[in-house]
């Protein structure tokens, strides 16, 4: 059975091989994650699918300041390990992602990804394409999702990093056990 719980620093060596085994040496070329090199992920806001104690999953989310201080989340990387994708993993991870960021009063969350993908959770480029990511060519890959309405509403300018930087210290995990028929709670 996958669980889905917080990431603790204890996952991080794991986590780090499950995104070495999704992306390779070229994750870190990734115009996002240039953006978070040297901060940490958004308080309460990284969380990782294990399946009896090995890491299968895995998404965190980002304070960034989405153009003149407007405050949002960047989310990713999203990895799910190949022998568990296609059994509904990263799309619990996104779902619980999402629904911790809307609880925690987070207004906007923007991502870089596939539409095809991340439409489903209602991610599209109609409020970020006055949002300038530096370095990233495929403009339309950047997404946007309103937790709260209207928080995209004219959005420009730059993307930068606005969380804390990596030396501070991480919150404790708590569990949450996945089935698959309790996805649409």
């Amino acid at each position: 059975m996958v669980t889905i719980r917080n990431e603790t620093s204890a996952d991080v060596r794991a986590r780090n091989a499950l995104l070495d085994l999704a992306y390779g040496p070229v994750r870190f070329k990734k115009p996002s994650e240039k953006l978070r090199r040297g901060r940490l992920p958004a308080d309460g806001l990284s969380l990782v699918a294990c399946d009896g104690g090995r890491i299968v999953g895995t998404v965190r989310l980002w304070n960034v300041d989405a153009g003149g201080g407007r405050p949002a989340l960047l989310l990713g990387p999203l990895a799910v390990h190949p022998d568990w994708r296609n059994r509904g993993v990263g799309g619990e991870l996104m779902r619980r992602a999402l629904r911790n960021a809307r609880l925690t009063g987070h207004r906007a969350v923007l991502l870089v990804g596939d539409a095809d993908y991340y439409g489903r959770f209602g991610f599209t480029a109609d409020k970020s394409g006055a949002l300038v990511l530096p370095g990233l060519h495929e403009r339309h890959r950047l997404l946007g999702l309103e937790l709260a309405s209207g928080a995209l509403d004219g959005a420009r300018g730059l993307i930068a990093a606005s969380g804390r930087p990596a030396r501070a210290a991480r919150p404790a995990a708590s569990g949450v056990p996945f089935h698959r028929a309790a996805r649409a709670a």
